[in-house]
C-alpha cells in the first residue's frame, strides 16, 4: 500500500513525505518534481506554453505511473485530485491523507519558499492571501471525499507531522500486507 499526501501549496507534503519515506524506508516521489524532471520545464512554464490542460495531461501520466508502484509515499500536486482518474487510480493500492493548514499559515509558508513564484503559475489571478482562501474553499469538498484520514500541519514541527502519519497509516500499512 501507498500514502498517499495531498493538500493545498505549502501544507508541507514534500517535506513531510520524505521524512515518512525515510522513517518507514520506503520510496519517495513527487509528483509535480516528475512532471517538472519529464518536462524539462517548471510548472509555471508548462502553464504558459500549453495552459493548465497540458500540465494536468501531464500530471494525469505522472500519477497513473506512481499509481502503479507499490510500498511508496507519493506527495502529491495541490490540484492533482481535482481530476477523478487521478483519485481512482491511486485509491487502488494508497491510503490518502489530506494534510491541512490556514490560509494565514500556507501564505507565510509560501513566502519564505523563493522557488515557489517562480516555480508556480497563481491559480485565482488575485494577491496570494485572497487566492489562497478561495482555493482552498473551492478544494475543500475534493479533499475531504478522496481523504482516509486529515492532518493538521499549521504551528506543528513537521517530525511532529510524521509521527502522526505514520501513526494513522500504520495499521493500513499491515492489514494490506496480510
Amino acid at each position: 500500500m501507498n500514502i498517499v499526501l495531498m493538500g493545498y501549496r505549502g501544507c508541507g507534503k514534500t517535506t513531510v513525505g520524505r521524512i515518512v519515506a525515510a522513517r518507514l524506508q520506503r520510496p519517495f516521489f513527487d509528483a509535480d518534481a516528475i512532471i517538472r524532471g519529464r518536462a524539462g520545464k517548471t510548472i509555471r512554464e508548462i502553464v504558459a506554453a500549453g495552459g493548465w490542460e497540458s500540465f494536468r495531461a501531464l500530471e494525469r501520466s505522472a500519477v497513473e505511473e506512481l499509481a502503479g508502484q507499490e510500498g511508496c509515499v507519493i506527495a502529491l500536486g495541490g490540484g492533482a485530485v481535482l481530476d477523478q482518474q487521478n483519485v481512482k487510480a491511486l485509491k487502488r493500492n494508497g491510503f490518502f491523507l489530506w494534510m491541512t493548514a490556514d490560509g494565514a499559515t500556507i501564505a507565510r509558508r509560501l513566502g519564505k519558499d523563493g522557488a515557489t513564484d517562480a516555480q508556480r503559475p497563481p491559480l485565482a489571478g488575485t494577491d496570494t492571501g485572497a487566492e489562497i482562501e478561495i482555493i482552498l474553499r473551492e478544494r475543500e469538498p475534493v479533499y475531504r471525499a478522496a481523504a482516509d484520514g486529515v492532518v493538521a500541519t499549521a504551528g506543528r514541527p513537521v517530525e511532529e507531522v510524521a509521527t502522526e502519519i505514520i501513526q494513522i497509516t500504520h495499521p493500513h500499512l499491515l492489514a494490506s500486507q496480510e
